[in-house]
């Protein structure tokens, strides 16, 4: 590039360029773990909810547990805190903690992420400053008498660490716009299950309870205390 190698432009890059050699490494290995993590996750909520409700609607409580625990997706787990803890009057606190530790990893390292964006073209714009400072003393040390090789040092200093500010941020940004908006989106979807199964064992509750059968009894209970 530029006639330049990697390294070369690298070591123009100035003082800066080993903030932004870190910032890169981190951001990299922050893109590639969170990118696992939401592969690793990754399921299809139409399929869960619909296989959930038909379970449910047939009275397979125990089953219906068993389906969520299959996920490691933070959806089906807390649809099945919401079914192990049917019954307990604390189950709003307990949900609301599960809920947040769920958000928690999904979110893990996004702020991370979201700090190198900010960060690096700072770092890019400081590498850029002190290549003109050096630029203007070779000027005054010269008393004005320069050439263009003379400022080529301070020049290329400043250039070139604005473009791998930018070459760091950029890759940064986008990652963290797209994980931030698979967050959002499973915290909707966890908003969603606990809306419908509140809707759900809210009627059960008007037909006169819920009927939970298991593999050697079944016993008619209240759907909510």
């Amino acid at each position: 590039m530029w006639g330049e190698s990697l390294t070369s432009l690298f070591i123009k890059t100035g003082f800066t360029r080993w903030p932004l050699l870190l910032c890169s490494i981190i951001g990299l290995t922050i893109i590639i773990e969170r990118g696992l993590y939401y592969w690793r996750i990754r399921f299809n909520y139409g399929n869960f909810s619909r296989d959930l409700f038909i379970l449910l609607r047939q009275q397979q409580l125990m089953q219906a547990i068993h389906l969520c625990q299959k996920y490691v997706h933070p959806v089906p787990q807390v649809a099945g805190a919401y079914l192990k803890n049917l019954f307990n009057k604390h189950r709003d606190s307990i949900l609301s903690r599960e809920g947040t530790i769920a958000i928690e990893k999904v979110e893990r390292r996004l702020r991370g992420l979201a700090s190198i964006t900010h960060i690096a073209p700072l770092l890019g714009l400081l590498g850029t400053v002190t290549g003109l400072v050096s630029a203007f003393h070779q000027i005054e040390l010269l008393g004005g008498q320069v050439q263009a090789q003379d400022l080529a040092s301070g020049i290329w200093e400043a250039l070139v660490s604005t473009v791998f500010g930018l070459v760091v941020a950029i890759p940064c940004m986008a990652a963290h716009h797209g994980y931030e908006s698979k967050a959002d989106k499973v915290a909707r979807q966890m908003q969603s299950i606990v809306s419908e199964l509140d809707a759900f064992f809210g009627n059960q509750t008007e037909k006169g309870g819920y009927k939970v059968i298991t593999p050697d009894k079944s016993e008619k209970i209240n759907a909510v205390e």
